[in-house]
């Protein structure tokens, strides 16, 4: 399972989604998001699940690799839709039983919220980390908060953070992995026995993994101040972020495409959540 985690990866490639400007992948990303959460009908979530086939067919992703990726959040995405099938009480009542009830309008808001959240994973989390290397995505982050500076706004410092803790999720992850398998070793037993016994069972695991984190964290302040590091003032860049037509043909077609989304909000298509 802790295999299958492949946020913060980055998998080099030419493709016309890796040559976007990360900055325009950021407001590609928000725009996403916003209409992901607006559109509330079958139909258009249908129609965003083609787009998405088509944006990792482009992005050269492999299909497999990101179906992957999903299997850490299944048991998320379930839980979510149960929990939204027994909130939503309005439409026809199919089942009830107590306090619980199951109705149509519930039904529908269960499976519009495991959309929501696979869409969400798939959009933002995968295709945005695959095809956007870290540097990049620090340096795009670091420019769009860059205004908010003569505020006071640390924007190289949060972006700097943000960057970090992407690079490590698979190095934790690869962690985790060494020391689940040296605990079964010395036989450790984590998959037999009730929830409770299972709970006290990663105990040696969560406290080396800890262990580990904070020595890395601890060598990776050292490498930075031996490198005189001093935040982002009056730092260059090797690559200078710029757009191209590209950039302004992705924003032009994910506009048009969110706006036909989210006209068909006011169509009767009877699916709606």
């Amino acid at each position: 399972m802790l295999k299958d985690i492949t946020l913060g990866q980055f998998f080099p490639g030419t493709s016309p989604i890796h040559r976007l400007d990360p900055r325009v992948k950021l407001l590609l990303a928000l725009i996403f998001i916003v209409v992901l959460f607006v559109i509330n009908n079958l139909v258009a979530y249908i129609i965003m699940g083609v787009l998405l086939a088509v944006v990792v067919k482009i992005s050269q992703i492999p299909l497999g690799l990101v179906l992957k990726g999903l299997k850490p959040i299944f048991v998320v995405v379930i839980i979510t839709a149960i929990l939204n099938i027994f909130y939503n009480t309005t439409g026809e009542v199919l089942w009830e039983w107590g306090f619980l009830r199951v109705t149509t309008n519930g039904i529908m808001l269960g499976i519009f919220m495991a959309i929501r959240i696979v869409y969400l994973i798939i959009g933002v989390a995968i295709i945005l980390t695959y095809t956007t290397s870290p540097i990049l995505l620090t340096d795009a982050v670091e420019n769009v908060f860059s205004p908010f500076k003569r505020f006071g706004f640390p924007a190289h410092e949060i972006a700097m953070m943000m960057t970090i803790a992407i690079r490590f999720i698979p190095t934790l992850v690869e962690e985790t992995e060494k020391i689940i398998n040296a605990q079964k070793a010395r036989g450790a037993d984590f998959e037999t026995g009730s929830i409770l016994k299972r709970a006290k069972a990663l105990v040696p695991i969560l406290v080396p993994l800890f262990v580990s984190a904070f020595k890395r964290a601890d060598e990776l302040a050292i490498a930075m101040e031996c490198r005189c590091y001093q935040g982002g003032e009056n730092r260059t860049r090797m690559r200078v972020l710029q757009t191209s037509r590209i950039d302004y043909v992705a924003i032009v077609i994910t506009v048009l495409v969110c706006a036909a989304l989210v006209s068909m909000n006011f169509m009767e298509f009877g699916w709606r959540a």
